[in-house]
Formats: C-alpha cells, structure tokens, sequence
C-alpha cells in the first residue's frame, strides 16, 4: 500500500537557559525552558534522508542561547518572537516555526533588617527563591505516651547569582571541573527538622509560626552565607534555624547542587561575561547532613530526605 508523508515538524526541545540581568548589585533573573518546533519543506528528507533543507537542530539550541545575549528576555514572548521570526525568515524552507516557553518565576528572598548581626544582610540583593513549588510536610509518631514530631519541605528551590566559589578541592587524574571563583549556587531544598516537644505535658508549640519562622531563617541564611562550598551553605541553614528556634533540637538537609554551567558563547563572536547558563538537571551533586543542637542525639533518619 503506498504511503505518504503527513504533518511532520522538528527542532530542539526544552532548551534550559537562564539570564541574569546586572543592575549593578541588583540582579534580575530570566529562567526558561524553551522548545522551537519547525516544518516546511522537509518532505526529501523524510523520504530520501537528504538534509539539504534540514537546519540541525543543535543550531537551533545555539540560537535559543545567542539570543539569550544579543536580545535579553524582556518577557517570554517577546523572546519567542524573535526566535520564531528568526528561524522562518533566514531559512527559505522553513514555513512554520512553534516556539513553546515555560517560565520559571523567582522572587527576592527577603533578608535581615539593617540592624541585624551579620554583616551586609542588608544589602543582598542577588538571592532568589522560586515560586509556586513548595510543598509543605509533616510527620508525627505517637505511642501512647511519646510523641514525635518531624516537619519539613521539599521542592524548595533557590539561588545565589553571585557570592559562591568552589576551588582547593582535591584533585586526581580524572578531575576535569574547574575552580570557580564567582558561581551560580542553586539547590532544591528537601528538610526536616524535629521539635522537642514530646509528651502532652509540655507546652505544644505553635506550629503555623514555627514553620514560618523555620522557612525565614532558612531563606536568610542561604541569601547571608558567602559561600565557599554547598556544604558550608548547608550547615548555616541548619544553624540559623538550631539558634534561632527552641522548639527543634535537630535539623536535616538533602540539597542537590543544581548546576549552571557558563554556555561558550565564542563560536558565534559573543562574549559570555557571566550572563547566559546551561542549566543542568542531571547528573547532580547531593549534599546532605544532620544539624543537631548540642547534647541531643540525631533521630531523624537518613533516609527520610535523600534518594
């Protein structure tokens, strides 16, 4: 039976690309997931193989990023607009260009008052928290006279655009990572902290302002930290909350170290000045620890948080 071709299209999906706007020490944050879809005249390469008419599709993921810097992201569609334009008008056999965006929205996180104690809190203006994907958690275990109570979060995601390093690490023959001295450091943040409060004849806490205040000392520590490590990051969050918050005697993090990678912009005679990342999803750094205030015993098990 003879066969035709029917609706055919082609491109690179979900390209990652984040764009950090400096406005002096205010930063802005673009982050996109970006699938360019193309059809045309694509017939002889479906039913020959020939490629004459066929644009690869790692040029249009080249794009996606030359773009990021030659144009900035005012907002998703004006940036799907050029794209879309772009690819229909400088390639004649291509008809139809689909440009989907996802937009992934951040929001200052808001950091001690002027008077606070740690230096420059008031001056952060480069710490991001995503929106939209918390998710709150709880878990209580009782026995008939002992109550445990384990709280936390996960899907928390948040970023430094600045103030992060990574360098003296150790080093052996298969170590190709370069030492960083100026790095975007993002986690999704995973925790649970357990509160001290175990028999019906304490004073229960309030836990509506206990998970809020957990949340803000949390978020303040990571905007406040000058990061040398994700490690270093880590410990701070869970110390902030152990000083700060009586009800809990013991803290843990599992926090994957959401890469962004600096995209070599030369090949198309544009300088990446910090500017325009290849946001990796996998493989991942997982960091994870216990905080515990002095003279308590860990009981949060390990594997409550991580993979």
């Amino acid at each position: 039976m003879p066969t035709i071709l029917g609706q055919n299209q082609y491109g690179k999906a979900e390209n990652r690309v984040v764009k950090i706007t400096r406005d002096g020490a205010t930063h802005h944050i673009k982050d996109l997931n970006v699938s360019v879809a193309l059809s045309g005249d694509m017939e002889d390469v479906h039913y020959s193989g020939s490629n004459a008419n066929c644009l690869p599709t790692d040029t249009t993921k080249n794009t996606v990023y030359a773009f990021a810097k030659e144009y900035g992201i005012e907002s998703a569609e004006q940036f799907g607009i050029h794209l879309a334009r772009h690819f229909v008008t400088s390639q004649e056999p291509i008809h139809r260009a689909r440009i989907r965006i996802e937009e992934y929205a951040w929001e200052r996180i808001e950091t001690s008052d002027a008077n606070s104690k740690f230096i420059g809190a008031d001056e952060v203006k480069h710490s991001f928290v995503r929106k939209g994907q918390e998710t709150r958690l709880t878990q209580i275990t009782f026995d008939g006279e002992n109550w445990e109570v384990v709280s936390g979060l996960k899907d928390l995601i948040v970023m430094n655009s600045t103030n992060s390093e990574f360098w003296g690490y150790v080093k052996d023959k298969y170590t190709t990572l370069q030492e960083a001295y100026d790095r975007i450091l993002a986690t999704q943040v995973s925790g649970r902290w357990r509160f001290n409060w175990t028999d019906d004849e304490q004073k229960m806490p309030n836990w509506e302002k206990s998970y809020e205040q957990v949340r803000k000392h949390m978020l303040q520590a990571f905007a406040e930290t000058y990061s040398l490590s994700l490690q270093q990051t880590l410990y701070q969050m869970g110390a902030r909350i152990i000083n700060n918050r009586s009800e809990i005697d013991e803290v843990r993090f599992s926090l994957p170290n959401k890469h962004h990678f600096l995209v070599d912009l030369e090949p198309f005679g544009l300088k990446n000045d910090n500017e325009v990342y290849f946001a990796a999803d996998r493989p991942y750094g997982l960091i994870e620890a216990t905080i515990l205030r002095d003279g308590c015993e860990a009981r949060i098990p390990v594997d409550m948080t991580n993979l």
